[in-house]
């Protein structure tokens, strides 16, 4: 057995699903491909999270889950349009990126979900 090859999946606690769920429909555009008593999945990118019912609550103290995205900027623009509200004032510059992604660093914004789950949303700097 090897966890080499197994996929990963992100895990958001909620303390209210419906609220999470309408959050992630209404802010992010994202709708949930499949459900059970107490949780939603989605698949973005080839990748899945799931929002779960909790009565514990993440801390939000650091990004919990992250989107990467080609365009930055447009992603930007369309989150504020849907009223999305960024964590830090402007874009942060993060110096240095892993050496297998081909980047020279990241430009970078977080949000906050309806459930306090801190999410970042980054572009690769080539």
């Amino acid at each position: 057995m090897s966890l080499q090859h197994s996929k990963i999946a992100t895990r958001l606690p909620t303390t209210d699903l419906e609220r999470a769920r309408a959050w992630y429909a209404d802010k992010l555009g994202l709708e949930p491909v499949d459900e059970r008593p107490g949780g939603l999945l989605y698949r973005v990118g080839g990748s899945d999270f799931a929002l779960f019912a909790s009565s514990g609550r993440a801390s939000g103290d650091y990004t919990q889950m992250a989107f990467e995205v080609a365009d930055l900027d447009a992603t930007i623009a369309e989150l504020e349009a849907r009223g999305v509200v960024f964590e830090y004032d402007g874009i942060v510059e993060v110096e240095g990126n892993y050496p297998s992604k081909h980047a020279s660093g990241e430009r970078a914004v977080w949000v906050r979900d309806s459930e306090g789950n801190l999410l970042g949303i980054g572009q690769p700097v080539r």
